[in-house]
């Protein structure tokens, strides 16, 4: 069988984050949604995502197709209900698809489809605050899938250690003179990665392959940080995608940073208002600020984007892709992407010279920047132009 993961009406509520990648490629947990789904079903996926992306996320069609709406996370439960679908079946939660069956060139029209009601729980990432307000469920439930059968490597003695039965490390991974703490929930040390001295972690908190926690950090669950990152200072409750550092003293809490995002020393971000109020955060849907029901929401930064050193951040701070901000006092809380400034104000980031740095940086960890790359990037620019108005260029 085919399975092609398709980015779902919550595409655009899940923007920064899905302008430069399918819904499917978000990281919630350990792994990013596809890598569950491919975990679950036993079979690598594609993807039917925007045009602009399709030529780096491309589509594979075959005489048989499952489409899976990437927005849900898969379950025992609900992969076997996918993996019994037939042709011309779809399994709807309330009125919208979570999978259907289509054949090779046939139009989607769901009033010729026999719908299947989907009973159970389901487990959604629909808001970019879902990606951290739900971190914990996701990486419990990772950590079953990715240990099952497994046996940890051993953690050194020099280690200060509660509940030993909830960490997992993988091979090649340094951890040394370090708290762990995951009587709370599970800890997973990646592939290659390091903890070093006197780093304090609490579960549940998941590193990636390659990727450093730097001394003396202070580390809350639910946190992950993804491949090839580095983190440091202060975190609560926060996601890194991949490829990005806050490698210094600072606070970070219920915050998503995307991929090559760099935090400046000191840096620090506000996750509660003053009036303990319910936070709101930019909808790019409705051009908007939109509810999110919770009274702790930090930073949600886009790929690309950096601030310098003491950047201040207000309690819910939407910052665009390939933004770069510094100096002194807060900036808005929404940032578009390609701004170039602070507090003071913000001009154009032109791609010419944010694509130089993207280059220098992606070729520090031996990565390309590739025409596919340049295309996406250069869309984006395009098509957030409306919310830079009033910039001087």
């Amino acid at each position: 069988m085919n399975y092609i993961l398709f980015d779902g009406t919550s595409r655009d509520s899940l923007l920064p984050f899905t302008f430069t990648r399918p819904v499917a490629d978000i990281r919630v947990g350990i792994l990013t949604i596809r890598e569950k789904w491919e975990k679950h079903l036993g079979y690598v996926t594609s993807t039917v995502t925007e045009d602009y992306l399709s030529d780096k996320f491309p589509m594979v069609e075959l005489d048989k197709n499952i489409m899976i709406n990437a927005s849900y996370l898969p379950s025992f439960e609900l992969v076997a209900s996918i993996k019994k679908l037939k042709p011309q079946q779809v399994i709807l939660k309330g009125d919208e698809p979570i999978a259907f069956f289509i054949e090779e060139g046939q139009e989607v029209d769901f009033n010729t489809f026999e719908s299947i009601e989907y009973t159970n729980d389901v487990f959604t990432i629909k808001h970019t605050w879902d990606i951290f307000s739900k971190n914990e469920q996701a990486i419990k439930e990772d950590f079953k899938v990715l240990t099952e059968d497994r046996e940890s490597q051993p953690i050194s003695t020099t280690n200060n250690v509660i509940a030993p039965e909830n960490i997992f490390i993988e091979e090649g991974a340094i951890v040394e003179f370090a708290t762990l703490n995951a009587s709370k929930g599970p800890i997973y040390i990646g592939e290659n990665s390091q903890i070093m001295e006197g780093s304090l972690i609490r579960g549940p908190f998941a590193l990636g392959e390659y990727s450093v926690v730097k001394m003396g950090s202070k580390i809350y669950g639910a946190t992950t940080v993804g491949p090839y990152s580095k983190i440091g200072g202060e975190v609560n409750n926060s996601v890194l995608f991949g490829y990005s550092n806050k490698g210094h003293e600072g606070y970070l809490g219920n915050s998503v940073l995307g991929e090559w995002c760099n935090i400046g020393a000191d840096t620090n971000v506000s996750n509660l208002k003053n009036n303990y109020a319910e936070v709101r955060l930019w909808s790019y849907e409705t051009d908007g600020f939109a509810k999110t029901g919770l009274q702790f929401c930090g930073l949600m930064m886009g790929d690309h984007s950096k601030c310098g050193i003491n950047a201040m951040f207000n309690t819910g701070t939407v910052i665009g892709v390939n933004a770069n901000i510094f100096g002194t006092g807060f900036p808005r809380n929404f940032i578009p992407s390609y701004s170039w400034g602070g507090s003071t104000g913000f001009t154009t980031y032109l791609t010419k010279k944010a694509f130089e740095v993207a280059k220098i940086v992606m070729a520090r960890r031996e990565v390309d920047f590739t025409k596919e790359d340049e295309k996406i990037l250069n869309h984006i620019f395009e098509e957030t132009k409306q919310w830079r108005k009033g910039y001087d260029s």
